[in-house]
């Protein structure tokens, strides 16, 4: 923890009178004339690793569908009923609105009486469109809202069958004229189901086209699935997608993860895709197609070149399913799982080396959540039958620490005091794996949500006042802008504090190299711009402070990094700055230590909650600061970020090398804190290189920008 100890005997002083009285106290935090700024490379810490900038994903409403995979029809699979489009209602219960995203329904063409949910031998699921003809008048089932571009091509296939007589179309619509389309009639269907494909060219570009599929003649047609997917998808994917997040140098992204898959059922996520049946997702209200399952999850790892990090279900699930899932994604074609993934097109084994058992497992949101005691041998259970089925792989405790039973409101549910829910207390998860399950995880998960706005309140949290579903004891609170992009960096600090104290109490951690991932993480309630950027970066830095012990993190959600729509995806802020992260501070840099003449300011807030005892960031206030050394030792790489809205200068004095060279600088900067990067407008946010010679006496940082420099360096010998 060599910068952590730095930065604390930077800040010794600011803490006096603090830890007696339990309240920390206002600093003046007034900047000294010059800010000096040291840097020594011969104290290093553990090189930053490979997961680092880790992304997570899971199933939520339609995010997946939407964001990463390329089919355009929603409920393809026909979970809900097909009514006439005046007769529906959006609600939850119907999958209605996620994050401004709402499912697209199939309303009928023609009498709304002709088209019934049969439910005598379904294709898949629990019911089929069944479609009662008319020799003359086309009936049919239709959906709107597709965004087609003029001349791109749309390759699709429908499974049908239908009696002798039935004559069915598919069109693709996008306009309103009569020649607005183009209809494709398919070979005549079976009394039993077949696959039937079909191609399709929109000839203009529209935000309302839509698909038809209907039939003339005598009898009926009933539909088991139908997907229309762009034809220059990547194995189901969105290709402008996956060339973003490539970008990113993720190292491994967490899937599929979070509440969602503590009803998970994998068993219904492999095989033939259109008949995995659809099912309800309890946790977030939505139905799911069951089309993205565990070979797509490896399949978009393989694309986008990161590990995939598995969560299995710990809630709903048990250890059987759990061991049988491992056997199936790193089993050998002998095992009965591993021949079952050979037999759905994939012989070798994919080698997950990374698993978490069970999501959040705390909390009262969580679909078979039990107590500590209990889940604690229910963790054993999954551990035990998972290496039997892959003795080599690396397993992650569902840990939580005290802080987040405070500020979620899983302390009040549990009904302990506040003053009574520190480390090792009932309420911390993370002490009881370390406590009783140990040799059953190499690692511990931690979570954290940091909300834009808002501060914890104890006198609220005490009385049990909740802001939302789950947050206890928050009131509005009014920052300055440095407060508000340290805030998120405040609660890696938090964590780094807590991990502190365990590993007093418990120095076997030390000795057996447990580690913690901050699998979920993001600070929410802001907007995607140059503001939240900023805080992202100072996160950033303060995890890349905490090598020795932070080994792989994982931004929520992966996809939060792009601005996207239909058709087109590009890097927002967030996705701007982790690539540059990745690109300069990635695998492999060697932190070293930087003190500074200028502390942080003091936490405001009672030393409970969501401010750790002393503030995030390196001893430079008002900036912050970051250095490493690259794999080689032939650069010094410095991060700063300024928040700011003035031109910061400092003094930089390197001891343990010498500067050989010329300075590049990436700048990454815009007009004001407000600024973002949205599809089809000029970027208001950029990532400039510049070559700014040998190194000054005195480096300029710009006003609210994050400015990279990299220096060639010689070693010396202290």
């Amino acid at each position: 923890m060599l910068n952590r100890t730095i930065i604390l005997a930077a800040a010794a002083l600011l803490l006096a009178g603090i830890r007696g009285s339990g309240v920390a106290q206002q600093n003046a935090a007034t900047p000294p004339q010059e800010l000096k700024v040291d840097i020594d490379t011969q104290q290093t810490a553990l090189a930053v690793s490979p997961w680092e900038y880790g992304m997570f994903i899971e199933h939520i409403g339609t995010l997946i569908y939407r964001s990463l995979w390329s089919e355009m029809l929603d409920d393809r699979k026909f979970y809900f009923p097909i009514k006439p489009e005046e007769a529906q209602a959006t609600t939850p219960a119907q999958g209605g609105p996620f994050r401004n995203m709402q499912l697209r329904k199939w309303h009928p063409v023609g009498p709304g009486e002709a088209v019934v949910m049969d439910k005598d031998r379904p294709f898949t699921g629990e019911q089929s469109p069944r479609i009662d003809l008319d020799p003359s008048t086309p009936r049919g089932i239709r959906q709107s809202g597709l965004a087609l571009v003029e001349g791109k091509k749309y390759i699709g296939h429908i499974w049908l069958r239908a009696t002798p007589g039935a004559r069915v179309r598919v069109g693709l619509v996008w306009g309103e004229g009569a020649n607005d389309r183009q209809t494709v009639t398919l070979p005549a269907a079976q009394t039993t189901y077949k696959e039937l494909p079909f191609t399709l060219t929109a000839r203009a570009d529209t935000e309302a086209g839509a698909v038809e599929i209907t039939g003339t003649g005598t009898g009926n047609f009933h539909i088991g699935t139908v997907s229309l997917m762009p034809a220059d998808n990547l194995d189901g994917f969105r290709p402008e997608v996956i060339a973003q997040l490539k970008q990113l140098h993720s190292g491994f992204w967490r899937l599929p993860g979070g509440n969602f898959i503590s009803d998970f059922n994998w068993y219904d996520s492999v095989g033939p895709r259109d008949k995995r049946p659809p099912d309800f997702d309890y946790a977030w209200n939505a139905m799911q197609s069951n089309d993205v399952g565990m070979d797509e999850f490896m399949t978009l790892c393989r694309l986008i070149g990161v590990e995939p990090y598995i969560t299995v279900n710990a809630g709903f699930g048990d250890a059987h399913s759990a061991a049988e899932e491992v056997e199936y994604m790193n089993g050998a074609t002998g095992t009965p799982m591993g021949a079952m993934r050979a037999r759905n097109g994939h012989p070798q084994p994919y080698r997950v080396r990374f698993w978490d058992i069970g999501n959040e497992p705390y909390g009262p949101w969580q679909l078979g959540r039990t107590d500590l005691k209990y889940y604690l041998l229910k963790h054993n259970e999954f551990a035990k039958a998972m290496r039997a089925a892959d003795p080599s792989i690396t397993l992650l405790a569902s840990g939580s620490m005290p802080e987040e039973a405070i500020l979620e409101g899983v302390a009040a549910d549990w009904h302990i005091p506040i003053d009574q829910a520190g480390i090792c207390s009932e309420a911390d998860w993370t002490c009881g794996f370390l406590k009783q399950d140990w040799g059953n995880f190499d690692g511990v998960t931690e979570h954290w949500y940091t909300r834009a706005g808002v501060r914890w309140d104890r006198e609220r949290a005490e009385k049990g006042i909740r802001v939302g579903r789950l947050e206890a004891g928050y009131v509005p609170d009014q920052e300055t802008v440095l407060e508000w992009v340290r805030r998120p960096a405040d609660r890696v600090h938090l964590k780094g504090e807590e991990w502190q104290e365990y590993e007093q109490r418990f120095p076997e951690m030390k000795t057996r190299k447990i580690f913690m991932s901050n699998d979920e993480y993001a600070y929410t309630g802001g907007q995607t711009n140059l503001k939240l950027a900023l805080a992202y970066a100072m996160a950033l830095n303060e995890m890349l402070r905490e090598t020795d012990f932070l080994r792989m993190a994982a931004f929520t959600m992966g996809v939060s990094t792009l601005d996207f729509n239909q058709n087109a995806a590009i890097l927002n802020t967030n996705g701007l700055l982790f690539k540059l992260y990745g690109e300069h501070l990635g695998a492999g840099s060697v932190p070293v230590a930087l003190t500074g003449n200028s502390p942080q300011p003091a936490p405001t807030q009672h030393i409970v909650g969501d401010l750790p005892r002393t503030s995030a960031g390196s001893p430079t206030w008002p900036l912050d600061m970051f250095a490493a050394l690259s794999a080689d030792h032939k650069f010094l790489t410095l991060a700063v970020v300024n928040a700011t809205d003035s031109e910061q200068k400092f003094e930089l004095n390197l001891s343990g090398a010498r500067l050989t060279g010329n300075v590049t600088l990436w700048q990454m900067t815009g007009k004001d804190l407000d600024a973002a990067n949205h599809i089809g407008q000029a970027p208001q946010v950029e990532v400039k290189e510049s070559a700014i010679g040998e190194a000054p006496a005195a480096l300029s940082v710009a006003p609210i920008s994050l400015d990279i420099y990299r220096f060639p360096v010689a070693q010396t010998v202290p």
